[in-house]
Formats: structure tokens, C-alpha cells, sequence
């Protein structure tokens, strides 16, 4: 779905999901809302809670970014390498996951942004999956996220990295699709029964029984 759809828009792509994505998919509604280059989603399951989106590219300080993420005024967020996300859609998947462990008490992490990061990947290692997915220093591309972001946060993220924030429909365009398949180890063969999407999808649904 193009992250510059105007208004607010059903953010459903349930249909594509299988098996434990499929039902971790069905549990939840999520709204996506545009307001300028972020893109804001809204989780039926969990009233009140948001998760806002910023994608930046032609970063030239992803390693100051990564060194001050115990900041106070960006150590709310989640940062990405965006190269391994391949949609939206998949940092949804997770993030409803990343809610419904924080109201059950059984995160695997010590905050909800790591959690969010960790459910991404397709590992139950918490290190390895910090490693792989999140911001490096290397980093030209980045996603941030924040779960009930406020507008003087978001500024203050805008004013932090040195870079141009892009609409989020650019994100599958900066994706790195020979690391997405080796760190989700998505086959060919796999790829000639459905998306790559999907099988990310997948592997994030299905991970409480790896």
C-alpha cells in the first residue's frame, strides 16, 4: 500500500498471510494514517496506541544516531537499517506482536522498541536480531519508529539525523534483497510459491514455535 494515500485508509493485507502469520494477522485491525512524510498506524486491538513511521535516506550520521540512542530525546525509538525491511507491513506484524507481549508481561527484551526490533527478525536470538536489523554505523537508509509519538518527538528525530526523509512507499525500493533472504533464509524455490513479502510475514508469525 502507498504510504502517500491521503486520509486514513484500511491497512489490510491479512489475505496474503498463511498459516501462523495468518492468525497472528486476523487478530488485529491496523489503520495507517499519512501526515506528511511519516505514516501513523493504529492498532484496533490496543485503543490509544500508535506506532509512527519515518523513513530517512542518504544518511550521513547513522553512527552519531546509534551512538545517542540512550538520549532521552531519541531513546524512544526503534532505528532500522531499512535495507532489511522489505514492507510496512512486516514492522505492523510486529509491532501488534511487540503490544501484545508488553500486556501479557512477556516481553524478551528490557524495552518496547527493542521488542519491536526483535520482532522483526525471524530469530529468537535477542543479540542477533539487534545486530542484523537494527541501525548500523554504516547505515544510509534508516526506519524509525515510535510507539505514541508525540509531535515534539518526531521533530526532535528530524532535527537528529542528517538526512532526507522520504514517503515510506519508498521504502521496498532501498530493500536489500539478497540480505533479506539470507538473514529470513527465503529459498528460490520458496519465492516461486509466494512473495517475498509473505514468507517474511511467515517467519514472523510462526516464530514462538522455532
Amino acid at each position: 500500500m502507498s504510504a502517500e494515500t491521503h486520509g486514513t485508509s484500511k491497512f489490510n493485507r491479512r489475505g496474503r498471510c498463511s498459516t501462523l502469520a495468518l492468525q497472528a494477522a486476523l487478530i488485529f485491525n491496523c489503520v495507517i494514517a499519512c501526515k506528511m512524510e511519516e505514516s501513523v498506524l493504529e492498532f484496533e486491538a490496543y485503543p490509544g496506541r500508535t506506532l509512527t513511521l519515518a523513513l530517512f535516506k542518504d544518511c550521513k550520521n547513522a553512527k552519531d544516531v546509534r551512538a545517542t540512542i540512550s538520549d532521552s530525546s531519541t531513546a524512544g525509538f526503534a532505528y532500522f537499517n531499512a535495507e532489511t525491511i522489505i514492507d510496512p507491513f512486516v514492522v505492523q506484524l510486529a509491532g501488534y506482536r511487540a503490544l501484545a507481549a508488553e500486556s501479557s508481561g512477556r516481553m524478551k527484551t528490557k524495552s518496547l522498541h527493542t521488542e519491536l526490533i526483535y520482532d522483526v527478525s525471524g530469530t529468537t536470538h535477542v543479540a542477533e536480531s539487534l545486530k542484523r536489523f537494527g541501525v548500523t554505523d554504516e547505515c544510509k537508509s534508516l526506519l524509525a519508529a515510535r510507539f505514541d509519538c508525540k509531535p515534539e518527538e518526531l521533530e526532535a528525530l528530524r532535527s537528529r539525523i542528517q538526512g532526507t526523509q522520504a514517503p515510506l512507499s519508498e521504502l521496498p525500493t532501498l530493500a536489500n534483497l539478497e540480505l533479506i533472504d539470507k538473514y529470513y533464509k527465503i529459498s528460490k524455490a520458496e519465492l516461486q510459491a509466494r512473495s517475498r513479502t509473505d514468507a517474511v510475514a511467515f517467519r514472523i508469525g510462526a516464530k514462538d514455535c522455532l
